[in-house]
């Protein structure tokens, strides 16, 4: 029995454990940022590596005892430079937005002006949005998509020329295009400025030959490891040999900024995690699970696009496909969507679209992806029935609209979730689905 531990000890966690079990077996998981990681990845997360203190680098470390996370730490940057064709790879980073901090303490001076992709058009919190302590200490500019939905690459040079940036981001969040890394590269080498690719949505992508990869253009490269790559919550930062060449002291650089400039010790347990899901992302089976991967979102976009759901560029090219629900809610409309599609059985995030006539606390999109779904084996058939359900789901909201007056919103939405919760055909959707889960284990969980 799993967590008996945890049941003698703590019965109200272990509680909690079992529902959050059943809800990722018995649902949809389209978050297009979260995975299931496999058994073994799992283990080494809860191992007695949790134990120890490892602060500092492989090798130079501040404490006594760690002879055997050096080796576990070796070996995982080993497998990174490897599976990436990088020159240098740092596996401490706790998160992905740790990781895009340290770049900048990298490569810049506070106040230094740093381009990234706007937020509402698809970009990061860290590539410099204004919230953001990224935004708060540099001097940000961000750039924007076209009407299709792709970079404006014109802007981005404008950009460049006129405020001559220390460091440029690519990489996004909400992008359903593959990253242009060449023509970034151009624009980021006219004007002697360092280029980051964040590939923290495509990296597994990447190692299944299933998106172009960065590292012929840019300088430094970025990812988290729990999503399309399938490993534990965490991040690297690697240096390819591009970025070597143009700063000879980038990779240290960049070791100093994580240790000691932003982190303390490591997390062994994770270290040991990453490396063993990057060993698991090097197998051969890895490149038709990526490449199925596009497969099932396109499969997706086509069935909601065959219900008449706009969609933002009108499909994609990777792992997520965004809605926009204007025509059929209104702006904001992506509130009510998340909360129905949830009332379904659906797991999914708001979120804004290009151009969002609303906010981002009440954005008009929804984001949608398929590497979860791909993990517990879902094809293309499958997708389409997910696609049906999405369309029915949504067609028991359509008359929803976001309040206009701000002070009368609260008190609509929290009417609509009690409403949807007694929705007879949301109830009939999520059966629906809890049974075709039953065809589709989720790793892990018996």
């Amino acid at each position: 029995m799993k967590y008996q531990n945890i049941q003698r000890q703590d019965p109200e966690i272990y509680g909690f454990l079992q529902q959050e079990s059943v809800r990722q077996k018995d649902g949809l998981e389209l978050i297009p940022s979260e995975n299931y990681t496999s058994p073994a990845v799992m283990e080494a997360m809860g191992s007695i590596l949790t134990n120890k203190y490892s602060e500092g680098y492989a090798k130079r470390r501040y404490y006594g005892g760690n002879e055997f996370i050096d080796d576990i730490e070796m070996l995982a940057i080993a497998r990174a430079k490897k599976l990436f064709g990088v020159a240098h790879a740092n596996v401490q980073p706790y998160s992905g937005s740790p990781a895009n901090l340290a770049v900048y303490m990298a490569t810049c001076q506070p106040g230094d002006v740093v381009l990234g992709l706007n937020l509402p058009d698809g970009g990061h919190l860290t590539h410099g949005w204004k919230v953001s302590a990224t935004g708060v200490f540099y001097k940000t500019f961000g750039y924007h998509v076209k009407d299709d939905g792709r970079v404006d690459f014109d802007e981005l040079r404008q950009l460049a020329r006129q405020h001559k940036p220390k460091l440029i981001w690519c990489g996004a969040t909400a992008y359903v295009y593959q990253i242009e890394y060449e023509q970034f590269a151009e624009i980021a080498d006219e004007v002697g400025a360092f280029l980051a690719a964040d590939i923290a949505h495509v990296a597994g992508l990447i190692v299944a030959g299933a998106h172009p990869t960065p590292a012929h253009y840019a300088h430094i490269i970025t990812t988290t490891t729990h999503k399309t790559l399938r490993g534990p919550r965490g991040g690297m930062i690697m240096v390819t040999d591009k970025g070597a060449q143009k700063d000879p002291l980038l990779a240290e650089r960049i070791d100093k900024a994580i240790f000691p400039g932003l982190q303390g010790g490591p997390h062994d347990h994770q270290t040991a995690a990453i490396a063993i899901a990057l060993q698991e992302a090097a197998a051969e089976g890895f490149k038709d699970y990526g490449r199925q991967i596009v497969k099932n979102a396109q499969a997706l976009a086509e069935s909601l696009a065959k219900h008449g759901l706009k969609l933002v560029s009108g499909g994609t090219e990777n792992h997520l496909l965004l809605l926009d629900l204007v025509p059929l809610l209104g702006p904001g409309g992506g509130v009510f969507a998340q909360e129905a599609l949830e009332a379904a059985g659906m797991t999914t995030n708001k979120n804004t679209i290009p151009k969002d006539p609303a906010s981002p606390f009440y954005p008009s999109g929804v984001r949608l992806g398929s590497p979860a779904l791909t993990t517990r084996g879902f094809k293309e058939a499958e997708m389409r029935q997910v696609g049906d359900w999405i369309a029915r789901a949504l067609e028991q909201i359509k008359s929803y609209r976001l309040p206009e007056k701000k002070e009368e919103r609260a008190a609509y939405i929290n009417k609509f979730k009690v409403e949807i919760k007694n929705n007879l055909r949301l109830k009939e959707i999520r059966g629906e689905i809890k049974d075709l889960c039953k065809n589709f284990p989720v790793p892990g969980i018996e």
